[in-house]
């Protein structure tokens, strides 16, 4: 079922600075990546620091949202486990795909967070259709999905789909933190050490799988434009790459 249509429209008060664009080239290990949101949240709260959308990589690993059930953890020894704060069950991070962590003052956008979730699904949709892939949001399941016609028909006689992009996000004194992340070109068999978002009657996917040969610094290209499109102008952070 397709969700309800909300309006996505984040953009900032007039005269608030770019959000600004950090791309790390390394892989970030999570926690290193998990200290250095809790600082620049902590710095956009107290207004000592601008919006910031930071685009990374992980090395192999799984996170356990607020809602994980132990049992959806299914090969705990395969990778590094980490509980996180951000809402969701678990989940799968690692090379190949392209998580960006949205950290923004919704106190300067929408103090409205389902819109806020909904916005960041349309970046998502919007990134995918200027690949040519149809990306759609669904009623009960948050995320991304891509329907896969050639694929055997459900139990239930509906069409197969596929998850291309999962969120996951947490709110501080209203400003944002955790974020997206789309399926380039990962491991797909990783995913199989968890019950993925603890939906099983659904399978995940990936641009590749899909058929579509991108780089990722293509899928950033687009991300940006379509960031931009939803949530408003961003500006280049030159600040110091974060490092293990």
């Amino acid at each position: 079922m397709q969700r309800t249509e909300i309006s996505t429209e984040m953009h900032p008060q007039e005269g608030s600075p770019p959000v600004r664009w950090r791309i790390s080239e390394e892989l970030v290990p999570y926690d290193v990546a998990v200290s250095e949101m809790e600082r620049q949240v902590a710095a956009i709260a107290d207004g000592k620091a601008d919006e910031l959308v930071w685009l990374l990589e992980h090395p192999p690993l799984y996170t356990a949202g607020t809602s994980a059930d132990a049992s959806d953890l299914i090969d705990p020894d395969r990778f590094p486990v980490f509980a996180t704060g951000r809402g969701g069950e678990y989940t799968y991070h690692g090379p190949g795909q392209r998580v960006a962590y949205v950290m923004l003052d919704l106190k300067r956008r929408r103090q409205d967070v389902r819109a806020y979730v909904a916005a960041l699904e349309e970046v998502v949709i919007r990134t995918l259709d200027k690949m040519n892939v149809r990306g759609e949001r669904r009623e009960d399941r948050v995320g991304v999905w891509v329907r896969r016609p050639e694929k055997p028909l459900l139990p239930d006689g509906s069409m197969a789909e596929d998850k291309v992009a999962a969120l996951g996000i947490r709110l501080r004194r209203w400003v944002s933190f955790h974020g997206l992340s789309i399926n380039v070109d990962p491991d797909l068999g990783h995913f199989s050490g968890i019950v993925p978002c603890g939906i099983t009657q659904y399978g995940v996917t990936s641009l590749v799988d899909l058929g579509l040969p991108v780089m990722m610094a293509d899928v950033d290209i687009r991300l940006r434009e379509s960031f931009e499109e939803v949530f408003g102008e961003t500006v280049r952070d030159h600040d110091q790459e974060i490092a293990a």
